[in-house]
């Protein structure tokens, strides 16, 4: 159940605005795909009575949407998939802050450092390889070896996703920008083979058009539960605390400018609450981030992973850099 007694003194104290509560609709941006959270934030409007109007698009598009429409947005809540997104209008001054009454439900390492945006939900990236092909114990330690002759066209990839570009630019940020053009460079000489997307790659190891691939935790269980028993596919986590072992939250932020703060207060409250909680680890088989809410059990434990530490909203300031760094290694 939404805490409705907290929300007045959390509009006041966490989003630094007047906190008017209001009859028209609140206006959410969405970097989640309809066919993932339409039905989540349905059961929001039910729990609360508050109208909601989505804006669905790709992240970083509405990032950049928001960023172009600055303080005039018709925008009052930012959920989006990727930090690096949040990061970019957290870092044009665009969102509220939290308070602690938000910002304490969530692990420090998956929320923004100056309390602007809130991760709700982790998504780690693996290896989703063959298991009829390949076993784990002669994967490499870190994604640094998959650059090595032996995984010679056997590693897929997908420099355009947002998820493999903000991978990148978290190991720019670890590692630096000539060791990141290396190892890309290593993927492209080893003839990386490379799809559109995580989920275009899981079902091509699964098929046995390729033996492995970087990707996402989720969409292997994805797949599973559309094929069933017959998956050969699983996933294989790094971690050993670089960008190989990166968990990126999806996460929201409240537009600063926002005349709805009590109901934008709520729709957050409303995704860290143990329904919307348990709506991600068993709908869209994503890591729940607030205490008490159990993961899917096959996934290892969250605090199992040691995603590197770094501060999140950073991803945006080299998520530029990333994409350069693709292109001139020839992967785009």
């Amino acid at each position: 159940m939404i805490r409705r007694a907290l929300v007045t003194a959390v509009c006041v104290g966490l989003l630094a605005t007047a906190c008017g509560g209001s009859d028209a609709t609140l206006t959410i941006y969405s970097g989640r795909s309809e066919e993932l959270v339409a039905p989540l934030i349905e059961q929001f409007t039910e729990a609360t009575g508050i109208a909601v109007e989505v804006r669905y698009g790709d992240s970083a598009e509405l990032a950049a949407t928001i960023l172009e429409e600055g303080r005039n947005t018709p925008a009052d809540v930012f959920f989006a998939q990727d930090p690096a997104s949040l990061g970019a209008v957290k870092l044009a001054n665009l969102f509220a802050t939290f308070g602690d009454e938000i910002m304490t439900q969530v692990p420090e390492a998956f929320s923004d450092v100056d309390n602007r945006w809130v991760g709700v939900s982790g998504r780690a990236r693996v290896v989703v390889y063959d298991t009829t092909k390949i076993d784990p114990a002669t994967l490499p330690s870190t994604e640094d070896g998959f650059t090595d002759p032996e995984w010679a066209g056997r590693v897929a990839i997908a420099p355009t996703n947002g998820s493999f570009l903000a991978f990148v630019a978290a190991k720019i940020l670890l590692d630096g920008d000539d060791a990141t053009r290396e190892w890309l460079r290593g993927m492209a000489a080893n003839g990386a083979p490379t799809y559109p997307s995580n989920s275009v790659i899981v079902a091509a190891v699964d098929d046995g058009e390729v033996d492995a691939g970087l990707v996402n935790h989720y969409y292997l269980f994805r797949r599973i539960a559309e094929e069933g028993d017959s998956v050969v596919a699983a996933n294989h986590f790094f971690t050993g605390g670089g960008a190989g072992s990166l968990v990126m939250p999806a996460g929201v932020g409240v537009l600063d400018g926002t005349d709805r703060a009590a109901d934008a207060a709520q729709f957050v409250f409303f995704l860290l609450s143990a329904p919307a909680q348990r709506y991600f680890a068993e709908e869209t088989f994503e890591y729940p981030l607030v205490e008490g809410v159990e993961a899917n059990p096959d996934l290892p434990p969250l605090d199992s992973l040691n995603p590197p530490e770094l501060s999140l909203s950073d991803l945006a300031t080299v998520l530029d850099r990333a994409t350069d760094l693709v292109a001139e290694a020839g992967l785009l």
